[in-house]
């Protein structure tokens, strides 16, 4: 099996455009979010005791079986050397992927949370028109009803918050890199060189002024139009939360990365 890593971790931080410039590189795939993670997550139930069949199925088939369905997935469609898969369920799978993919490596994107729940909010209000897949394509609420929305345990942000939190301070720790949305746009260059290394790559030179990724279908779709969307240039850019402040106030101190006193297992964070 070609080397094969994951991109997870929080959405609207930034994997859209990791991606983006990582698929740069030629010897690499990288793209939006997959069915793996999903695919995995369904077989592993289909496998469990609730099939009266399961006595049959030990867990080293289990393993090929799952490991299997990556390697047809990535087939002769993705002839690249490298492959990156993303979902934001890979942090909540560390010790499966340890299993079926030793050398794999996990790279999170994270980002301070009150931007997260402010960036979902301006989707919605930029499409009042079309009701989003992020909520299940129900129209109406409220910013107060959405952030609560996805923000609970099941939802957009609070399934990743959890799962990026137990990869963190897991077992597997060491399989994990957090990227930092805010250093990834204005420190592109660093970001990039830290991942390389990571990974074990050597290093290739990224064009940070001409960046491209076309999702704009699926997007719309999910009645989510840009959902997928960058700019064609890596830059921060400054602007006012549409949130009311109490809503911001709410997510501000969960960014736990932040502090060092918090990161027992020296994971990797850039």
């Amino acid at each position: 099996m070609r080397p094969l890593h994951f991109i997870s971790g929080l959405p609207r931080s930034g994997s859209t455009l990791l991606s983006a410039l990582l698929r740069q590189n030629p010897r690499f795939h990288a793209g939006m979010s997959s069915p793996l993670a999903g695919l995995l997550h369904e077989l592993l139930g289909a496998m469990s005791n609730r099939n009266e069949f399961s006595v049959f199925i030990s867990d080293e088939q289990r393993q090929r079986i799952l490991r299997g369905v990556v390697e047809q997935y990535y087939g002769p469609e993705y002839p690249a050397e490298v492959i990156f898969d993303t979902s934001r369920g890979w942090c909540g799978r560390m010790a499966v992927l340890r299993s079926l993919f030793p050398a794999s490596r996990v790279i999170a994107c994270v980002r301070e949370v009150p931007w997260i729940v402010d960036s979902i909010e301006q989707l919605v209000q930029r499409n009042a028109f079309s009701p989003s897949s992020i909520f299940n394509f129900q129209p109406g609420g409220t910013v107060y009803s959405r952030a609560e929305a996805v923000a609970n345990g099941e939802g957009m942000l609070g399934s990743a918050y959890n799962a990026l939190k137990q990869a963190f301070y897991g077992e597997h720790s060491e399989r994990l890199m957090l990227v930092r949305y805010e250093t990834l746009v204005s420190e592109p260059q660093k970001v990039m060189q830290a991942i390389y290394q990571f990974i074990g790559e050597p290093p290739f030179a990224h064009d940070f002024e001409r960046i491209s990724f076309d999702a704009e279908e699926f997007d719309r779709r999910a009645g989510t139009p840009g959902l997928h969307e960058i700019r064609p240039q890596v830059a921060p850019r400054a602007r006012r939360s549409i949130l009311p402040p109490d809503v911001f106030r709410r997510f501000e101190h969960d960014a736990f990365w932040q502090n060092p006193q918090l990161n027992p297992n020296d994971v990797t964070i850039v």
